[in-house]
C-alpha cells in the first residue's frame, strides 16, 4: 500500500483527524500533521498500540482481554413518608473484563461465580423479605391509625349525642316544672275564692251549716258525693289541662315548628353581564312579580322574560335590600377553563403533529402523498393547495399526525396557523429551485411560534439539482444545517422516486423523541379547529385536531362561537369512528355553525353550560363588530370629505370552507386602492342561497362562488335580475378578474394627440367673419371641428377653438398637409404673420391596477 496522508488514512478508518493525531502520539509516532505522510511501518506500530490498548497481544493475534460496558436505568415506585408514592430513577453501570484463561482457571472462575450468584440471590432474597416485612409493618400501623382515629371520631359522636340529650331532658324538666307551678297558683287561687264564698254565705241557718258540716263529712251521700265528684272532677279537668298544655310546648311530631322571621335575610347575589328578570328574581329568591313592580317603581318597565343589563340589575339588586356581586366579562369563560384544568390526568407520550410548508409547487403535497400511498396532488385545483389536509399515517417506529398546507401567497395566515398547531415543521424547498418568498415565510412563522425545523431537499432526482445551493441560502437566514455545526437536521428527498423517505421519518421521530411530546388521554377532549364547511346534506362539518384528552362520539363541543353534541366522528378518509385521542385529526358533524379555522374546541361537560359561553363569545364578538364598523364609517365619512368620491366594487363570497374564505377575504381587500375599494358586502361558507343573490341585487355586487355552486332559486334571481354570477376553483383567477373589474371603474386618463399643425402666410379681414390667417397645412390634418392653440416663437398665446376653415371660397371640414386654406379662429383677433396653429385632439386612455 502507498504512502497515504494522516486525513486520508482517519477517512479510511472512520474517526476525525484529532482523534487519529492523538492516537498516533500515544503510540510514539510524534510530529504529525493533517497533510503529513503515513508509512507502512508507521501504521504497523499504530495498529500494534491499539491492539495492545484493547486488550490484544500483538504477537500471538488473538485477543487475551475483553471488557464491556453497560448502563441501564429503570425506574422505581416508593411509599414515601405521607403515603404518597413517589418515582426514583436508579441508573445501573455494569463493567465486566473477560480474561482467556486454561481449563482449570475456567472451572475456578465457574465455582467462584455460582458462589458469588447464590450469595447474590440470598441477598436479593432477605432484601426482599426485609422490604415486604416493612411494607406489611407500614399497612399494620396506616390500619391502627384509622382504626383509633374512627373510634376517636366515634367517642366524639357519642360524646355530643350524650350531651345532647342531657340539654333535651333538662330543658323538659324545667318546662314541667313550670307548668306544676302555674297548676299550684292556680289551686291556690281557687281555693281562696272558695274561703271567700262560704264565708260570704256564714250567717245561713242552723240547719243549713249542719247540712254543710254533714256534706262536707259525708252524711248526704248525694250530696257528699256530687261534692266529692265535683271536686274531683275539677281536679281531674285541671291535671287534663295541665297535661294537655305540657304536650302542647313539649313538642310532638305533629306540632307546628315554623317561627316567622323577624327580619329579612340579605343574600349576595352574583350578577353576569346580562340575565332576565326571571333569573334574577330567582337569585335573590323572590318572586318575579316583587321584581318587576321595584321596577316599574324605578321607571323601568320589563316583563318576566325580558334581558336586563348588569347595571340596571345591580340597581335593583341594592333598591331590594341585597348586596350585588358584578361577575367579570370573562368570569364564565375562566369557570369553564378551571374546571377543564382540574380534570386534567396522567400524562403519556403522544405521537407528534407535523406541518409540511415551503413555496407552492416545491412538492409538499407529493411528498405526504408518497408516504400516505395516496394521489391527493392530482386531484387538487390547478395542481396548487388550497385548503389545510390533516392526515395520520402509521410508521414502523409509531404514527405521526401531518399538515398539508397551502404555499400560495395568499394564505399566509393559514400558515402561520400551521405552524401554531404544530410540533415539527417540515419545510419543503426543491433542489431545482432554491429558497423563495413562501419558503422565508415558513421559516419566519416556524421561528415565532418556537417549533423546531427539519428540512426536505425535494426533487433531488432532477439533473438541474443543487441540495449545496439550499444549504448555502439557508445559512445565510440563520437555518444552519448539522453538517456545518447548526441544529437542522436537512434530508434529501425525492417525492417521485421515494429517495430518503425514510430517511426523513426517522429525523422527524427523532426529533420528536427529543422534545419529550406528552398528553393526557382521561382529560376532556381539547385541541383546534383545522377546517371547518357547510354541507348541504350534513350541515356544519369541522375538522379537529384534539390536543390533549380523548374526543368521544356524544360529547359536547365548545368551539369558538358554536357548540353541539358530536352525533357523528369520521377520520380523514371518511370512515366512522367512536373516539379519537391526542393528535389525531377528525372530523364531527353536530355543531349549530362552521367555527373559524384556527379556534379553540373543548369538551364540555353540560350543554347549559356549553350554551352560555357560546352566547357571551357571540355578543362580545358582535359588539366588536359593531364597535368595527362604526369606526369605520366615521373613518369612511372624513376620508370621503378629505379625498372626494371613491368608487368601490361590491362583492358577495361565498366558499367551501372557512381557512379558503378567510385567505380570499384578506387578498381581495388588499387590491383596494385609493380611487378603488373592494367592499365584501357578505361572505360565509356553503353554496349560494337566494337570500346571497336577492342581497347582491340590493347592493349591485357581484356574485363569487370559490368551489360551491347556486341552488335553483339564487339562480332564478340572478337570470331574472341581471346580475354577474362566477364561478372559480384557482384563488389566482379571482384575484386577476377583480383587477380587471377595478380597472373598470378607475377614472380614465386623458391624452392630447396633436393631429394638424398649420403656418399663417397672410392675415387679412372678411366683412363677415373678421380677422382671416390665410394658412399652409405643414404636418398632418387641420379639421374644424377640433380644438387649436395659436403659437408664436413656440410659446402658446391662445387656446380655443376654428370659427370657419376654407378652402378657397367653400367652406370644409378637414385640409390635409401640403395645402392651403383660410382659419378663421373665434373670439381671438390678434393672428400675425409666422404663428402657428396647432390642432389637437383628447384621446381617453383606460387605466389599469
Amino acid at each position: 500500500m502507498a504512502e497515504v496522508t494522516v486525513k486520508q488514512l482517519a477517512d479510511v478508518v472512520g474517526v476525525s483527524v484529532d482523534r487519529l493525531l492523538t492516537q498516533m502520539q500515544e503510540a510514539g509516532i510524534n510530529g504529525k500533521t493533517e497533510t503529513s505522510g503515513v508509512s507502512e511501518s508507521e501504521r504497523q506500530s499504530l495498529l500494534a498500540f491499539l491492539k495492545r490498548s484493547h486488550g490484544e497481544n500483538a504477537e500471538e493475534g488473538e485477543p487475551k482481554k475483553i471488557t464491556l460496558k453497560r448502563k441501564t436505568t429503570s425506574t422505581l415506585k416508593v411509599a414515601g413518608a405521607s403515603g404518597k408514592k413517589k418515582t426514583v430513577n436508579v441508573e445501573v453501570r455494569k463493567k465486566r473484563t473477560y480474561v482467556k484463561r486454561d481449563t482449570l482457571e475456567d472451572e475456578q472462575v465457574a465455582e467462584q461465580e455460582q458462589q458469588v450468584a447464590a450469595e447474590a440471590a440470598a441477598q436479593a432474597e432477605a432484601d426482599a423479605r426485609q422490604a415486604e416485612e416493612a411494607r406489611q409493618a407500614e399497612e399494620a400501623r396506616l390500619k391502627a391509625e384509622q382504626e383509633a382515629k374512627a373510634q376517636q371520631e366515634q367517642d366524639a359522636a357519642a360524646k355530643a349525642a350524650e350531651e345532647a340529650e342531657a340539654k333535651r331532658r333538662a330543658a323538659e324538666e324545667e318546662v314541667l316544672r313550670k307548668q306544676q307551678e302555674a297548676v299550684r297558683e292556680a289551686a291556690k287561687k281557687t281555693e281562696a275564692e272558695r274561703q271567700r264564698t262560704r264565708e260570704q254565705r256564714g250567717g245561713g241557718s242552723d240547719d243549713d251549716r249542719r247540712g254543710g258540716k254533714k256534706n262536707a263529712r259525708g252524711g248526704d251521700k248525694r250530696g257528699g258525693d256530687k261534692g266529692g265528684q265535683n271536686r274531683r272532677g275539677g281536679k281531674i279537668s285541671r291535671n287534663k289541662n295541665a297535661r294537655g298544655g305540657a304536650a302542647r310546648s313539649g313538642g310532638k311530631p305533629n306540632a307546628h315548628g315554623f317561627t316567622e322571621p323577624t327580619t329579612t335575610k340579605v343574600m349576595e347575589v352574583t350578577i353576569p353581564e346580562s340575565l332576565t328578570v326571571a333569573d334574577l328574581a330567582k337569585k335573590m329568591n323572590v318572586k318575579a312579580a316583587e321584581v318587576i313592580k321595584v321596577m316599574f317603581k324605578m321607571g323601568a318597565m320589563a316583563t318576566i322574560n325580558q334581558v336586563i343589563d348588569q347595571d340596571t340589575a345591580v340597581l335593583v339588586v341594592e333598591e331590594m335590600g341585597h348586596t350585588p356581586k358584578p361577575m367579570q366579562e370573562n368570569a364564565v369563560e375562566e369557570a369553564l377553563m378551571e374546571s377543564i384544568q382540574q380534570a386534567q390526568g396522567e400524562q403519556e407520550g403522544r405521537a407528534p403533529v407535523v406541518t409540511v410548508m415551503g413555496h407552492v409547487d416545491h412538492g409538499k403535497t407529493s411528498l405526504l402523498d408518497y408516504i400516505r400511498a395516496t394521489r391527493v396532488a392530482a386531484g387538487e385545483s390547478g395542481g396548487i393547495t388550497q385548503h389545510i389536509g390533516a392526515y395520520h399515517v402509521e410508521t414502523d417506529n409509531g404514527m405521526v399526525t401531518f399538515l398539508d398546507t397551502p404555499g400560495h401567497a395568499a394564505f399566509t395566515a393559514m400558515r402561520a396557523r400551521g405552524a401554531k398547531l404544530t410540533d415539527i415543521v417540515i419545510l419543503v424547498v426543491a433542489a431545482d429551485d432554491g429558497v423563495m418568498p413562501q419558503t422565508e415565510e415558513a421559516v419566519q412563522h416556524a421561528k415565532a411560534a418556537g417549533v423546531p425545523l427539519v428540512v426536505a431537499v425535494n426533487k433531488i432526482d432532477k439533473e438541474e439539482a443543487d441540495p449545496d445551493r439550499v444549504k448555502n441560502e439557508l445559512a445565510q437566514r440563520d437555518v444552519i444545517p448539522e453538517e456545518w455545526g447548526g441544529d437542522v437536521m436537512f434530508v434529501n428527498v425525492s417525492a417521485k422516486s421515494g429517495q430518503g423517505i425514510d430517511e426523513l421519518i426517522e429525523a422527524v421521530l427523532l426529533q420528536a423523541e427529543v422534545l419529550e411530546l406528552t398528553a393526557s388521554p382521561a382529560a376532556p377532549a381539547q385541541g383546534v379547529v383545522v377546517e371547518s364547511r357547510l354541507d348541504k346534506g350534513r350541515g356544519p362539518v369541522a375538522t379537529l385536531l384534539v390536543q390533549n384528552g380523548t374526543l368521544r362520539k356524544g360529547d359536547i363541543v365548545l368551539a369558538g362561537l358554536h357548540y353541539g353534541r358530536v352525533r357523528a366522528m369520521l377520520d380523514e378518509n371518511g370512515k366512522p369512528i367512536d373516539e379519537a385521542g391526542p393528535a389525531i385529526p377528525v372530523e364531527i358533524l353536530g355543531l349549530d355553525g362552521t367555527p373559524d379555522a384556527g379556534d379553540e374546541f373543548t369538551m364540555v361537560t353540560s350543554e347549559k353550560k356549553a350554551r352560555e359561553v357560546a352566547l357571551f363569545r357571540q355578543g362580545k364578538y358582535r359588539e366588536v363588530k359593531l364597535a368595527r364598523q362604526q369606526a369605520s364609517k366615521l373613518e369612511n365619512l372624513f376620508a370621503n370629505m378629505q379625498a372626494g368620491d371613491v368608487k368601490s366594487l361590491n362583492i358577495v363570497l361565498k366558499a367551501d370552507v372557512r381557512g379558503s374564505l378567510e385567505a380570499l377575504s384578506n387578498a381581495l381587500e388588499d387590491l383596494s386602492t385609493d380611487e378603488v375599494k373592494v367592499n365584501i358586502v357578505s361572505s360565509g361558507v356553503g353554496g349560494i342561497a337566494e337570500t346571497d343573490a336577492n342581497l347582491a341585487v340590493a347592493s349591485s355586487a357581484l356574485i363569487i362562488g370559490f368551489n360551491v355552486r347556486a341552488d335553483a332559486q339564487a339562480k332564478t334571481v340572478v337570470e331574472r335580475e341581471g346580475i354577474e354570477l362566477r364561478y372559480y376553483s384557482v384563488i389566482y383567477d379571482i384575484i386577476d378578474d377583480v383587477k380587471q373589474a377595478m380597472g373598470g371603474l378607475l377614472s380614465p386618463e386623458y391624452r392630447e394627440e396633436i393631429v394638424g399643425i398649420a403656418e399663417v402666410r397672410d392675415v387679412f379681414k372678411a366683412p363677415k367673419i373678421g380677422l382671416v390667417a390665410g394658412c399652409m397645412v405643414t404636418e398632418g390634418t387641420v379639421y374644424r371641428n377640433k380644438r387649436i392653440r395659436v403659437l408664436r416663437d413656440n410659446v402658446v398665446i391662445y387656446e380655443g377653438e376654428l370659427e370657419s376653415l376654407r378652402r378657397f371660397k367653400d367652406a370644409v371640414g378637414e385640409v390635409r398637409q401640403g395645402m392651403e386654406c383660410g382659419i378663421g379662429v373665434k373670439n381671438y383677433n390678434d393672428v400675425k404673420v409666422g404663428d402657428q396653429i396647432e390642432v389637437f385632439d383628447t384621446v381617453e386612455v383606460q387605466r389599469t391596477l
